[in-house]
């Protein structure tokens, strides 16, 4: 990923926020066709240090559990806001025209050591917990023990559990900081003047990383 240091973001409890937020990570692995890409929702973990671990599951169906390069570090990419900047909020617009278009976005890179887990144990209580953590904001929160036993343990049957152990997060936040600081403060307001939830994260990171 092209990183110039003035977007590049390091600070590990901000990476394992965005992965938080944004849990839904796309899994980029080596295989004996090459590249494969997987939608998979992740659960971060802190541990170990520096960078902690993150786990998921995936279909026992699905190859990318067997057919992975142990030679090659699989990717992780987690994309957090991302939206389009007018030139027409920018202040350097009105005094002197020279301006374009972009996209800011915001990103998180992450590498490790894939593990593969086929424990029923491991298994029940990654997805437990899984479970319960997207199911915390609704009145009446479906469980893994809603459901018969023996379905449980059949849909455990048909999944596999994989670890990756981080040994490389990397940040983006492309947030405006290029820009001089009146810019910024357009960017802000255009920003805020939007109903959409994504404008308004994408506002709350530009204040966040404004030059000073």
């Amino acid at each position: 990923m092209y990183l110039p240091s003035h977007f590049e973001e390091t600070r590990v409890e901000i990476l394992h926020g965005l992965i938080r937020a944004h849990p839904l990570g796309a899994l980029v692995t080596f295989g004996t066709d090459g590249l494969n890409g997987n939608h998979v929702p992740f659960e971060i973990h802190p541990d170990p240090a520096p960078y902690g671990t993150l786990r998921a599951h995936v279909a026992r169906a699905n190859p990318v559990w067997r057919e992975f390069s142990k030679e090659v570090e699989p990717l992780v990419i987690f994309q957090g806001a991302q939206i389009y900047v007018t030139p027409s909020w920018y202040q350097t617009k009105k005094e002197t025209g020279k301006v374009v278009p972009t996209f800011n976005y915001i990103v998180v890179h992450a590498y490790g050591t894939l593990r593969v887990f086929e424990d029923s144990a491991w298994l029940r209580k990654f997805v437990g917990g899984l479970t319960d953590r997207f199911e915390a904001s609704r009145a009446q929160p479906w469980a893994v023990t809603d459901a018969p036993e023996e379905f449980v343990a059949m849909q455990l049957r048909a999944i596999v559990g994989i670890e990756i152990q981080l040994t490389r997060l990397i940040g983006k936040w492309k947030t405006s900081q290029n820009r001089p600081s009146a810019d910024q403060e357009g960017v802000i307001a255009g920003l805020r003047e939007s109903d959409d939830a994504v404008a308004r994260e994408m506002a709350a990171a530009v204040e966040q990383n404004k030059r000073s």
